[in-house]
């Protein structure tokens, strides 16, 4: 079960950058169809957020490393670091600013809108474990 969870979790890391990168267009734009499509955006990254938590709690890339290891070990190792705080904070901290920016979207304040699905997506781009990253990296498709 956890392996699928891994799966849907990479999954859905390419649905949430689809829709991200879309909303951002239609910020730009200032289309009105963001509301619709920030919707499904804040749906996504909170479905990805309960997945996650799930997997940083049972998994033993996450809170296992801190509990198996001190604190100071973990932040020592960058492949430990990455896992047990860069990740989830990086992707916390995006995703309460896509549920920011949406309450944005549904005003039709397209600047502001903008501006903080930039920074989220920054944020994700820079935290994801992309398989070229050394140690950390995962597949670029789920199963593969």
């Amino acid at each position: 079960m956890y392996q699928g969870f891994v799966h849907l979790h990479n999954a859905l890391r390419w649905v949430i950058l689809i829709l991200l990168l879309l909303v951002l267009v239609q910020a730009l734009m200032k289309n009105e169809n963001i509301r619709k499509t920030s919707l499904w955006l804040l749906i996504a990254s909170h479905l990805m957020l309960l997945i996650g938590l799930y997997q940083y709690f049972t998994g033993s890339f996450g809170l296992q490393l801190i509990t198996s290891s001190s604190m100071g070990d973990v932040m020592k190792n960058k492949v430990a670091r990455f896992w047990a705080v860069e990740h989830i904070s990086s992707m916390l901290i995006a995703i309460i600013l896509i549920t920011i920016a949406r309450s944005r979207s549904k005003n039709l304040r397209y600047t502001a809108a903008a501006v903080l699905y930039t920074i989220a997506l920054l944020l994700i781009l820079s935290a994801v474990p992309w398989p070229f990253r050394e140690g950390i990296g995962r597949s670029w498709f789920p199963g593969g």
